[in-house]
């Protein structure tokens, strides 16, 4: 719990000051991203089209949401593990 709450933090902090930092410099990410999210979680709702959102930070990525609620790991195991694996695959 204490980990998870800390992640937040930086998350509101030091992870948002190197962000800017990342974005006054025009640094991207280099390799292909591979971006998953949840349909059933509020991730499209609070930010619409989500590969547009890291269009700015990555140069190659591709990625879609799966029929599942927070957890994807434990809701779509199968689909999660099948989309990494395709991707590791094709890279």
């Amino acid at each position: 719990m204490h980990g998870m709450l800390e992640d937040y933090r930086a998350g509101l902090g030091i992870d948002r000051a190197h962000d800017e930092a990342d974005r006054r410099a025009k640094r991207r990410i280099g390799c292909p991203a591979l971006i998953l999210w949840s349909s059933r979680d509020d991730l499209e709702l609070l930010y619409g089209d989500v590969l547009a959102v890291w269009e700015p930070w990555t140069t190659t990525r591709r990625g879609r949401s799966l029929d599942c609620g927070h957890h994807m790991a434990e809701e779509a195991p199968e689909e999660l593990a099948g989309e990494i694996l395709a991707f590791m695959r094709a890279a």
